[in-house]
């Protein structure tokens, strides 16, 4: 049985659509979900679509592109959505330095203040990076993340980074990305990263894995991406799905299956 630690169910197109994409995932043997919020709304639909579902999760926060529009009302906004059992992290939260649609210093202090969030609620993070890698892990320093920990999502960076983000006691997720032909450093760092810090995604609707690169991604495909580690690991892919599934249940609080 596998745990999908990364998706947005809130962007499929309707209820229905969500209901089936729920149904395939449990057929697929990916029995729970965590669906991720990335602006208030976002988190409020996640939490009420994790209400609905059996062995759906959500996470709350506002992800770097949205950092711009956060006010202490949007924190304020995030705290009382946390009060659902269904919220078992802060996340997607983070710096993107990339595309950068809020400004770097607007996102450094939306993301202190997440962070500060976390510990006060006690909740681990999940952390967007993007071309942002030496800034991040200096703020998760600073602001002492380490106390409630966390896992760096559609991980991309080397394994001297990843080594970093280990060192400060933070998992690692692997997403569809692992399976494109060009992935050589992602899979260097999955050899070298030790099973027990490994996560699994989706981050469906984005980043189907092969060989549904290209098309809409779901939850039900995070398999491809297990059978990819056990491959690279040289495993079985039953071990994968036990060591990611126990990980994450340990991570995020989750209730065994």
């Amino acid at each position: 049985m596998y745990i999908d630690t990364h998706a947005h169910l809130d962007m499929y197109d309707s209820a229905s659509d969500q209901a089936q994409v729920v149904s395939r995932a449990h057929a697929a043997r990916v029995r729970q979900i965590i669906t991720i919020g990335i602006n208030l709304p976002s988190s409020g639909q996640a939490v009420a679509i994790a209400e609905q579902y059996e062995g759906v999760f959500a996470a709350t926060g506002i992800h770097p592109h949205d950092a711009k529009g956060a006010t202490s009302e949007t924190y304020d906004g995030l705290r009382h959505l946390a009060k659902s059992p269904c919220v078992v992290a802060v996340g997607e939260i983070g710096l993107d330095f990339f595309k950068e649609y809020s400004p770097r210093r607007e996102q450094e202090i939306c993301l202190r203040e997440q962070i500060q969030l976390a510990r006060e609620l006690r909740l681990p993070l999940i952390i967007h990076d993007r071309d942002a890698h030496d800034e991040i892990i200096r703020i998760l320093r600073e602001e002492k993340a380490e106390d409630v920990g966390g896992v760096f999502h559609c991980f991309s960076g080397n394994y001297t980074f990843g080594r970093k983000c280990l060192d400060m006691g933070f998992h690692i997720s692997i997403a569809g990305v692992v399976t494109f032909p060009k992935a050589a450093i992602l899979r260097d760092v999955v050899k070298n990263v030790p099973m027990d810090r490994l996560l699994i995604e989706t981050d469906a609707p984005f980043l189907a894995p092969v060989p549904y690169r290209g098309k809409r991604n779901e939850p039900a495909y995070v398999v491809h991406v297990a059978r990819k580690l056990a491959d690279i690991k040289g495993c079985s892919v039953i071990e994968v799905a036990q060591w990611t599934r126990e990980n994450a249940q340990a991570l995020f609080k989750l209730p065994p299956l």
